[in-house]
């Protein structure tokens, strides 16, 4: 970001349109957002097969689950280790169109495809992995050459403060956004839940979706060692996409209450308006 490092009377005026987002960073959003629109609702179908979660090495319909969707009459059922939860409707059993009771773990609606097809969905899901794994090598490699990493996502120690931290926190509760040239800058949560993404969630999706692979069992061994076994391996990456889900929950209500038609344009095109400061009406 140009504007932090410039002097204040050289810094752009509330209001001004400014270039935001590089264009790497555009092209990487909008396909993150194909590529995880198809794999999450490839990844329900791929559940449906076998709704259960399991830890360690073994995970078979005897085996102990710590999850499991499943039905209880027409009733749906979710079980968390020894907490059971009612969710007809949404997981476990749900009314077709015409009427008729359905068991399944999530609803057609929400899967790919909309049909029962266990080997459809994993050629959507591993196809799409492949966009998600070189899409997110590319951007990371891109973003330590042009200095991204360093220059917008890097937390300072100020930062790193728990007053600095609960500060941004109140100012987030209150809805009080930046504004002005300190818009262009990542606050401390933004870099939180940014670098969440590309640290700890984006790489956990990628290595236990390899772990779980039979060839990739073969060929790198050592990722069984990793994770303890591919039932880990799968209950974390179940566990990250739904890290990833909250993100995007979030990230869109933020993009709703702080404008979403600058925020929008400003991830299409770049250009960005800087929102006025309150003396600025």
């Amino acid at each position: 970001m140009v504007a932090d490092q410039q002097p204040a009377s050289q810094q752009p005026a509330p209001g001004a349109l400014v270039r935001r987002h590089r264009l790497s960073t555009r092209l990487w959003h909008w396909l993150n957002v194909i590529t995880l629109f198809v794999m999450l609702k490839s990844g329900l179908m791929i559940f449906n097969a076998h709704p259960r979660l399991y830890w360690g090495i073994y995970g078979a319909n005897f085996d102990h689950s710590w999850l499991q969707v499943t039905h209880r009459g027409d009733e749906g059922i979710l079980r968390i280790g020894d907490a059971v939860f009612v969710t007809t409707g949404l997981l476990g059993s749900y009314r077709d169109a015409g009427g008729a009771v359905q068991f399944h773990a999530f609803p057609y609606w929400l899967t790919l495809p909309s049909n029962y097809s266990l080997a459809d969905a994993r050629l959507w899901h591993l196809a799409f992995a492949w966009v998600l794994a070189l899409g997110f090598a590319a951007y990371l490699l891109w973003s330590l050459l042009n200095g991204h990493i360093r220059r917008d996502l890097h937390i300072t120690r100020g930062e790193w403060s728990p007053a600095h931290i609960w500060g941004d926190i109140k100012q987030h509760a209150r809805l009080r956004f930046p504004t002005g040239a300190a818009a262009l800058r990542y606050n401390v949560l933004q870099k939180l839940a940014y670098g969440s993404v590309l640290f700890v969630l984006l790489p956990l999706i990628i290595l236990t979706g390899l772990t779980m692979s039979p060839g990739m069992n073969a060929a790198i061994p050592a990722l069984l060692d990793l994770f303890g076994g591919r039932q880990t391996a799968r209950s974390l990456h179940f566990l990250a996409a739904l890290g990833l889900v909250l993100f995007f929950v979030v990230h869109i209500a933020m993009v709703l209450l702080a404008g979403p038609l600058n925020e929008v344009r400003g991830m299409i095109t770049g250009w960005y308006r800087l929102p006025k400061d309150r003396d600025h009406g």
